[in-house]
């Protein structure tokens, strides 16, 4: 497969050229097959697909022809990368990768023989990593795949950092309130109110956020 002139690079996707110089990536020789979808509803592209993953390394564990086929493997197999074309049936590959994007279930790189903006930006909303425009060479291909899977690694491991920093807001939120309960119910100092709810957290086997909720439910009468 050979590919016109490109379309223009936008920040919103990664828009792979044709004719670019890739390096080869270098596999650890013990490092796991990473496993595709592909879907595609014309079956020689999709066949081009996946040899092209499989000869790239990639176990291609899914094929499907639609959008809710699509879905359903991603949830069912949870991919590393899946490969689907724009214009389906049944469920078109834009609102497919947005319900794949909404449930964090894999990267996705779109695949279209259009170029437009607005086509792009509709990708970029719908959670899609990457984007590559029809007729496309392995060249093309394999760097968009790769791009996307880097992408949604950096993007998952934020996302689990945010959630953490939210968690231990949360929880520094609630021992205070536990602590507050405590100072002002059982006549504990702010010192003595956190060793004890630090000694009961071990004693019990608990996490301090469980002591301290305890606390406000039994001391404060659930009140937040």
């Amino acid at each position: 497969m050979t590919k016109d002139a490109p379309a223009t690079p936008t920040d919103a996707l990664d828009i792979t050229t044709a004719g670019e110089s890739v390096e080869p990536e270098v596999v650890p020789a013990d490092r796991p097959k990473r496993r595709a979808v592909v879907v595609e509803d014309e079956a020689l592209i999709r066949m081009d697909v996946v040899e092209t993953l499989r000869d790239a390394g990639f176990d291609v564990v899914g094929e499907a022809g639609d959008g809710e086929q699509a879905v359903a493997l991603a949830t069912e197999l949870k991919p590393d990368i899946i490969v689907m074309d724009v214009k389906m049936p049944v469920l078109d590959g834009i609102s497919a990768a947005e319900r794949i994007g909404k449930a964090h279930l894999a990267p996705v790189v779109l695949l279209t023989a259009f170029s437009q903006t607005e086509l792009v930006e509709r990708a970029r909303d719908a959670g899609a990593m990457a984007y590559v425009v029809k007729p496309f060479s392995p060249a093309d291909l394999l760097p968009a795949v790769e791009i996307a899977i880097s992408r949604y690694a950096q993007i998952s491991a934020l996302e689990a950092e945010v959630a953490d920093m939210a968690d231990r807001f949360e929880t520094r939120k609630r021992v205070d309130r536990a602590k507050g309960l405590l100072m002002t119910k059982m006549g504990l100092s702010e010192p003595e109110s956190f060793r004890w709810i630090q000694k009961t957290s071990m004693d019990r086997r608990l996490t301090m956020r469980e002591v301290a909720d305890a606390v406000i439910e039994q001391v404060g009468g659930g009140a937040a």
